[in-house]
């Protein structure tokens, strides 16, 4: 427990043998869920203190990304503080990929697919046209997770099945040529929203596999709010592992 909100100072002590950190600031409403996180094994930060700390630490994994990753595979991750910011990342990575003659897939929430919808057609876009070429494909998350998630996890095989269909539908156009395809969602990030760390980092694992497999371009967002209390710390650093490169805002 500290007055210190330092992200330096939270690394330095989760390195030198704590599993939990607690600003004082936040006692009455996170230590008692942060001793229960401890005496679980888990660890645990203090929502006061995740944000700094865990976005400090997404630009170290940046900075620190390997050249030879990066070419190996793009599967990347971005922390956004909100709402907003998914959106406007997501749109920012779609028109980028469909300026290059790309096919785009996204998964997200209906609310954020209805904004992306409202964004695109504000940058210039005819996202109807866009869609009826499969140049643009919607997806609901909710809808997607159901095609592969069984007993609350993935079932890796109708993952790659599903994927593979998806990506092979969009890399034809409408001519019958080849194209890129690039895949933005909130598959693993909606997971770990509703409380299934394991089954969020599976899914990165699944994700960095088609990847690697197909060659398409893979851009992942979360909400830093998602790594606040039990186990923050750990299952964001694995989050961040399953990545060739990791951005924060």
């Amino acid at each position: 427990m500290s007055d210190y909100r330092s992200p330096d100072i939270v690394e330095e002590a989760l390195r030198t043998a704590a599993a939990g950190y607690v600003a004082k600031a936040d006692v009455a409403s996170d230590m008692l869920m942060g001793v229960e996180a401890v005496l679980k094994g888990e660890h645990f930060l203090s929502a006061s203190v995740a944000s700094n700390y865990l976005t400090a630490f997404a630009e170290r994994q940046r900075t620190q990304a390997s050249p030879r990753n990066e070419i190996r595979r793009r599967h990347e991750v971005e922390f956004c503080p909100d709402d907003a910011g998914v959106v406007d990342r997501f749109a920012r990575f779609s028109e980028a990929a469909l300026s290059k003659g790309a096919a785009v897939i996204v998964a997200a929430s209906h609310s954020h697919l209805a904004s992306f919808f409202q964004r695109l057609k504000i940058d210039g876009m005819d996202v109807d046209a866009a869609i009826e070429a499969k140049n643009y494909i919607p997806l609901n998350v909710g809808d997607t997770l159901a095609t592969f998630m069984q007993n609350d996890r993935a079932d890796p095989v109708q993952f790659e099945k599903v994927t593979r269909e998806l990506i092979m539908e969009a890399a034809t156009d409408a001519k019958g040529c080849n194209r890129h395809v690039a895949v933005c969602g909130e598959c693993a990030p909606t997971l770990l929203a509703n409380g299934n760390s394991e089954a969020a980092v599976q899914v990165e694992q699944l994700w960095d596999e088609v990847a690697r497999t197909y060659n398409v371009e893979i851009l992942c967002e979360y909400q830093l709010s998602a790594f606040s209390g039990m186990g923050a710390d750990h299952i964001f650093q694995r989050i961040c592992a399953e990545h060739s490169a990791v951005y924060s805002p």
